[in-house]
């Protein structure tokens, strides 16, 4: 039986992570604790041995400079690195900079967690009265896509994440796994999940329980029919990494009240 090997991994801390803001589509730079996670991520992957043949990431400078650290740590740069509008995070439209914290005090914390987790309800699109419309669809990256730029998202559900994600993955990435190539795609927490939630058959409903935090690399191991051979695994220290998820998911919570 064939085996191969993928590995997941959600970008290091974004600066709008720090700020416990929906970012989105907006560009960010990492924060200097997510550079370190990167680092850190590359680190752990050479000490287990892992060589990559190829990289996929997103658009989003936070995805591909995690690639490129976690690359330099492994003292592998120079793998190929392949970028798609289609592993970017997920389009939050009209919530795009608002504090999560700030909106569950406002619309409480369940309305926030269903616009965070939920599969099929989408947020309020984005329209050009938001502050940051330009600045996503002025942008010249947009223009590289395999859609004109008046058909990309103003909004989207984690379902609509999937349904741009999957051709990508059905006509691009996988056919590289099935050749033998140990693929990382290091992306976003959405679209991470998204690809989880296909690759493991994951339920509408559970698939809001699932979290990935920062810099922790996620390995899958796929048959020939690129299914999960065995669950999921999270490398690094299992005590870390459940601090750093009830972190993720204490992110949409009201801040008390003094």
């Amino acid at each position: 039986m064939s085996k191969f090997s993928l590995l997941l991994l959600r970008h290091g801390e974004g600066a709008w992570n720090k700020e416990n803001r929906f970012c989105s589509w907006v560009d960010q730079k990492l924060s200097e604790d997510g550079v370190k996670e990167a680092r850190d991520c590359g680190r752990l992957l050479k000490e287990q041995g892992y060589q990559f043949d190829m990289v996929f990431t997103s658009l989003l400078s936070r995805s591909i400079h995690t690639a490129w650290l976690v690359l330099e740590a492994m003292g592998q740069e120079w793998v190929p690195v392949v970028k798609s509008w289609r592993l970017n995070e997920r389009h939050y439209g009209a919530l795009i900079g608002l504090n999560r914290a700030e909106m569950a005090q406002k619309h409480g914390e369940e309305k926030v967690k269903l616009w965070r987790r939920s599969y099929d309800l989408t947020p309020p699109p984005i329209d050009e009265s938001h502050p940051y419309f330009l600045e996503i669809y002025s942008d010249r990256r947009y223009s590289t896509c395999d859609v004109p730029n008046d058909k990309l998202p103003k909004s989207e559900s984690l379902k609509d994440v999937l349904g741009r994600l999957l051709p990508y993955w059905n006509g691009t990435i996988a056919p590289e796994i099935r050749k033998g190539k140990t693929v990382l795609i290091s992306a976003h927490g959405n679209s991470c999940r998204a690809l989880l939630k296909h690759l493991e058959g994951i339920s509408n409903e559970d698939i809001a329980k699932v979290t990935l935090p920062t810099g922790v690399p996620v390995l899958l191991e796929l048959d020939e029919n690129l299914r999960p051979l065995t669950p999921r695994l999270l490398l690094g220290d299992q005590a870390e990494i459940q601090a750093a998820i009830k972190k993720v998911e204490d992110q949409g919570k009201a801040k008390p009240s003094n």
